[in-house]
């Protein structure tokens, strides 16, 4: 089953937001808080939303999505980014993991967005080829910049004061 997630789930996602971190090998770098999740998921003008996945039969929480909405300026409408899918590597195989992409395509045509993206990493070849199954491009030219830390602090310093 799959729904979308309440307050109560926050500890629930922090959890398997650390265990997704740890099967990333970079845990240490999870460093979100229970308030600062249900403020962003939850709170007036939320950040994100999630979904969580659960076993029929038990009702035990083995997923999750958390995602947030785009703007493409070449399409000049909204998609559909996706931070995190995670299902707990017991209940992997079982459909979950398809469940939840499947629930995120049909918010994605609702919602009028025309795509639906997310990043993996370039050695999680399960997950490579789980995307492909499905139908998912992998953009193997696209890469992702980042800055943080100190490298944004100084770049930021660099900036004119002013309003933007």
């Amino acid at each position: 089953m799959i729904r979308s997630a309440t307050v109560d789930d926050v500890p629930e996602i922090r959890t398997m937001i650390r265990e997704l971190a740890a099967y990333e090998k970079a845990v240490e770098q999870a460093m979100s808080t229970e308030e600062q999740l249900r403020a962003a998921l939850f709170g007036e003008h939320p950040a994100a939303f999630a979904l969580i996945a659960e076993d029929d039969d038990t009702g035990a929480t083995v997923g999750y999505a958390l995602w947030f909405p785009r703007f493409s300026t070449w399409t000049g409408r909204r998609g559909m980014h996706l931070e995190d899918l995670y299902v707990r590597p017991g209940a992997r195989g079982a459909g979950h993991g398809k469940a939840l992409l499947a629930h995120l395509a049909a918010l994605c045509r609702r919602h009028g967005y025309d795509r639906f993206e997310w990043w993996v990493l370039d050695w999680n070849e399960p997950a490579i080829g789980f995307y492909r199954s499905i139908g998912a491009q992998v953009m193997d030219e696209w890469k992702v910049c980042r800055l943080s830390g100190d490298a944004l602090a100084r770049l930021a310093a660099q900036a004119p004061a002013g309003d933007g």
